[in-house]
């Protein structure tokens, strides 16, 4: 006899992304995602405003994914949420949803660990996308978040290396405030790095012990060049915008893989998995894949649309959990900060 399906619907409102999705099993029926817009103008995500969007998002992002899915409300077996860490408004809309509808729907409540789903994504079953085996080192980086966790099973996880300041992300986003980029500015430093010399301009890796990282050292260097340069010539940033994005990428890549490559030869395991919105970066994904033939490694890199924000990353660890009935009670609370 086959067993009957199980299908999570999952919600992720940490930051400033609504999103939700249906899975049945390990299977993506549906990814939806609505980015909000108003950011941009502010240079940066408001967390109020994020979380008056989310409010009125939630139910329509909802009803796009149930209606992609192909499938009822009343067909659900449980509802997984982001219980954080995150901005603080926004996990209450996406928390209070999901306690209510599962609640009216007598259904299992599951909270999910934003970081954990990050990592946790990379067993979506997706065509064409290898999953890792235990134990694996896994890379998340994003805007928030910069660590390297040895990953033992679903639920055994530990940080071996994490930025004892900003992370990789916003190093990433200032730099290109730096040189007058719009909000977010990540993608466009990738894109005008694609056609720059990366050996253009010099900046020195931080000295940061074990597997820990730093970036506001990094961050400083990169004002304190472009003022230097734009005192000496005032077109030095539109002159050479390709070559100095194309060596600020170089040198946070360096920085990632150096670490990287430690915690390699630490645990002796050579499975990477990256994760995390800035592991859509072109630059990091070509250099990983590099290291397969060069170290010998299997890495890992997920869909593109499982690195940045989105609830099937939220759904996989909810189908984990459900397997292990790991539910969650109406008193579960939203955390801006959780321990890992």
């Amino acid at each position: 006899m086959s067993k009957s399906p199980i299908y999570i619907l999952a919600i992720e409102s940490s930051c400033d992304d609504t999103a939700a999705a249906v899975l049945k099993d390990s299977k993506v029926l549906s990814n939806v995602v609505a980015r909000q817009g108003i950011h941009e103008e502010y240079g940066g995500v408001v967390p109020e405003l994020a979380s008056r969007a989310h409010q009125q998002n939630i139910v329509p992002v909802v009803d796009v994914a149930l209606k992609k899915a192909g499938i009822d409300k009343s067909e659900l077996s449980g509802i997984a949420f982001t219980q954080g860490p995150g901005l603080m408004g926004s996990l209450l809309v996406g928390s209070s949803f999901a306690k209510s509808l599962a609640m009216s729907l007598n259904i299992p409540l599951i909270s999910v660990h934003h970081m954990h789903a990050h990592v946790l994504a990379h067993f979506i079953d997706e065509e064409g996308y290898d999953k890792p085996e235990f134990p694996f080192l896994a890379m998340t980086i994003s805007g928030g978040h910069t660590q390297i966790i040895k990953v033992n099973s679903f639920f055994d996880m530990q940080i071996i290396g994490e930025t004892t300041d900003d992370a990789v992300g916003e190093a990433f986003d200032k730099s290109a405030k730096i040189l007058g980029l719009p909000y977010p500015g990540g993608p466009l430093i990738d894109k005008y790095a694609q056609l720059g010399n990366p050996k253009a301009y010099q900046f020195t890796k931080p000295k940061v012990d074990g597997l820990n990282f730093s970036f506001s050292g990094l961050k400083t260097q990169i004002l304190y060049f472009i003022q230097k340069n734009v005192k000496e010539n005032p077109n030095f940033i539109e002159e050479n915008t390709n070559d100095i994005c194309a060596s600020i990428q170089n040198i946070i890549i360096q920085i990632l893989m150096d670490k990287i490559k430690m915690a390699v030869e630490e645990t002796g395991i050579k499975q990477i998995a990256i994760g995390g919105g800035v592991s859509a970066n072109s630059g990091i994904r070509n250099t990983l894949k590099e290291a397969e033939s060069k170290y010998g490694w299997k890495t890992f890199v997920p869909k593109f649309e499982y690195t940045t924000d989105n609830a099937a990353m939220i759904g996989i660890v909810g189908y984990q959990k459900y397997l292990e009935n790991k539910f969650e009670d109406y008193s579960v609370t939203s955390k801006a900060r959780i321990e890992f």
